[in-house]
């Protein structure tokens, strides 16, 4: 298979794993080789497994050679437990494309479609995934909010936990992306009162048992990153996440992965701007891209610690 000619390996058993002892995965969305570097360090000095995220516009931007060369240059093992995935692929053919160039892991994200063609394109994923050994996860309800170009909806509806046995059933995906009131970018929640759906949550739990559930748009925007950036030139107000408490109740009812993106995109942007503020006469890229790389991976080390609980799993 052609995943494994990398080291990385396919989600299915760390996800068993996960379940079986009430941690998540994190999934880190990464950009170059910085954030690359960065977020595989963190798992290393965890001793953690986890999954390196690309979403489509991130795989255009650094194309199929150069991301599946800084791959290879990882020099992974699959004693490692690290997994490559395609986050939000909209399209067969760009979960295959990412399956036929090395990713071990795809998301069909078929959600803005009917129930009945989401079932069929899913499923239709799953097959041609299942052959080559690749694992997939699929989305019912859908999630708002804005990411990027790739990643942005306007549409917000919860999962319907009538609706998860068919769809797993009929497709055969792995793992589900379930909507229980996260949100895509650094404005999740309209006040600190907000809580997630957990109702929700507990009744596909119970429907779905062991399967793996997993969380998008689950940043939970740090303020004192927030703060970093507002204080060197940035400008984001009334970004807010979601808080840590509410991740680490969501992985106690069954959830076993969690999508990490803004966060990390906060974390590079504070390093670079601090860097950049501190030091006005440098124009070294190399200083002020370790900055950024330093405080992803600092970021990444604490997620992994007291969010996602899966530093020390590795066996």
């Amino acid at each position: 298979m052609l995943y494994e000619k990398f080291g990385l390996v396919n989600t299915r058993d760390m996800f068993a794993d996960a379940i079986a002892h009430r941690y998540a995965i994190g999934a880190f969305n990464f950009y170059n080789m910085e954030t690359l570097i960065a977020v595989t360090s963190a798992a290393r000095e965890t001793n953690s497994p986890v999954i390196l995220a690309v979403s489509e516009s991130a795989l255009q931007y650094m194309g199929d050679d150069m991301l599946m060369s800084m791959i290879a240059g990882l020099r992974l093992s699959p004693n490692e437990q690290i997994a490559l995935h395609l986050d939000h692929g909209h399209s067969f053919e760009s979960c295959t494309h990412a399956i036929d160039i090395g990713f071990s892991s795809v998301m069909i994200d078929a959600s803005a479609l009917s129930f009945r063609e989401n079932i069929a394109l899913s499923a239709r994923v799953a097959k041609y995934a299942h052959t080559r050994g690749v694992a997939v996860e699929a989305e019912l309800g859908a999630i708002d909010g804005h990411e990027d170009e790739n990643t942005t909806s306007s549409r917000k509806v919860f999962t319907d936990p009538n609706d998860v046995y068919e769809f797993v059933a009929q497709t055969n995906i792995d793992s589900l992306a379930i909507a229980i009131g996260t949100s895509h970018g650094a404005y999740k929640r309209r006040s600190d009162s907000e809580q997630l759906r957990f109702d929700i949550l507990g009744e596909i739990a119970h429907i779905l048992p062991r399967f793996p559930l997993v969380l998008h748009g689950a940043s939970s925007i740090p303020e004192i990153l927030v703060k970093t950036i507002n204080q060197n030139g940035g400008d984001i107000s009334a970004a807010r996440g979601i808080p840590t408490d509410q991740l680490r109740q969501a992985v106690l009812m069954g959830i076993c992965k969690i999508n990490v993106d803004s966060d990390s995109r906060l974390a590079f942007t504070a390093g670079v701007r601090l860097e950049m503020s501190e030091n006005p006469c440098g124009f070294n890229p190399r200083e002020y891209l370790g900055l950024g790389t330093s405080a992803v991976y600092e970021n990444a080390i604490d997620e992994i610690t007291n969010i996602m609980n899966s530093a020390n799993r590795l066996h």
